[in-house]
């Protein structure tokens, strides 16, 4: 069991639905950890997944005493699992990776000695990603989505696959927000930042559990919990409906005064359904940022750990 102030590496994968990866993962960490001769831990946290990746991290953990499992009370979501593993790690520098071996192990070292050239946190960049073109299609719509709604410009080449510093996890651990969003922190954040390009692998065992509802989702979910656009395009479209009520009102005394009026109603009720229904939508919108702020106030936890496997140093 390593010291605790002499751990160079924590290894962070939130776990979920990916039973048949696990075993060759552990291997293939620990095939890539030991040439570094460094200290290291490796924190498992398995997000209430029914397909029995519990059992596996079970044994793991019971077996290597470099292993920490963690088990989620219920499925919280692969934000909320990363953050539950950063606050258990005690290494001067985190690696965040999935679960699946589409992030290649054999990619750690060159990830931390990217990091040793005075970076605080590496990203690390997908190429040729392996993905179905629904997946694709999916998280392509995601992004634009996510980009168009606010200012931040993520590209989907980017993933979770990362490594910062103790300075940076800090960092992150003190943002409360429910709705989080991991590389949106990191931007936000604002640390020295590089990265690096690693090929993309196909997925070891098992489907992802992203799917386009799923994907839609998390992109509305982005959009309210990053930026307050929408209100303000609420209060554009609002002016710009004021001023065609304007223009339409000295057009209709125009016409009553040096004309003749216009016949039937059929200009009032389109006006009538146009207007009634930019209220109707501009208090759906505001009701969906008010409810993120309900969900914020409650200022419960973004987690909860039912189960734990960590074995200790004998006294």
């Amino acid at each position: 069991m390593p010291n605790k102030q002499n751990i160079a590496l924590s290894i962070v994968i939130p776990v979920y639905g990916c039973a048949g990866c696990l075993l060759e993962l552990q291997q293939r960490l620990k095939k890539v950890l030991k040439p570094l001769k460094l200290q290291y831990e490796i924190i498992y946290v398995e997000d209430r997944g029914n397909d029995g990746s519990w059992e596996v991290l079970s044994r793991i953990a019971k077996r290597d005493k470099l292993v920490k499992a963690y088990r989620l009370s219920r499925n919280f979501g692969q934000h909320a699992a990363i953050t539950a593993g950063l606050s258990q790690a005690q290494g001067k520098w985190s690696i965040v990776m999935d679960c699946d071996l589409q992030d290649p192990p054999e990619e750690i070292s060159n990830l931390y000695r990217k990091a040793l050239e005075g970076f605080d946190i590496v990203l690390m960049k997908r190429k040729n990603k392996k993905l179905t073109f629904f997946r694709k299609f999916a998280a392509n719509l995601y992004f634009k989505l996510i980009n168009s709604f606010t200012d931040e410009h993520l590209n989907g080449i980017y993933g979770s696959f990362s490594i910062l510093n103790s300075k940076v996890r800090e960092s992150f651990l003190r943002l409360n927000d429910v709705n989080r969003h991991y590389l949106f922190i990191l931007k936000w954040l604002g640390y020295k930042t590089a990265s690096l390009e690693y090929e993309h692998n196909e997925r070891f065992a098992g489907k992802s559990s992203y799917n386009f509802k799923s994907l839609l989702g998390h992109a509305f979910n982005g959009i309210f919990f990053q930026t307050t656009i929408l209100l303000r395009w609420i209060i554009d479209l609002g002016f710009f409906v004021s001023i065609c009520g304007l223009i339409s009102a000295f057009y209709f005394i125009y016409r009553y005064l040096f004309q003749s009026a216009l016949p039937g109603w059929t200009s009032l009720a389109v006006l009538i359904l146009i207007i009634g229904g930019f209220i109707l939508i501009s208090t759906g919108i505001t009701g969906l940022y008010i409810g993120k702020i309900f969900d914020q106030v409650k200022n419960r936890p973004l987690y909860v750990v039912d189960q734990s496997i960590i074995q200790r140093k004998n006294k």
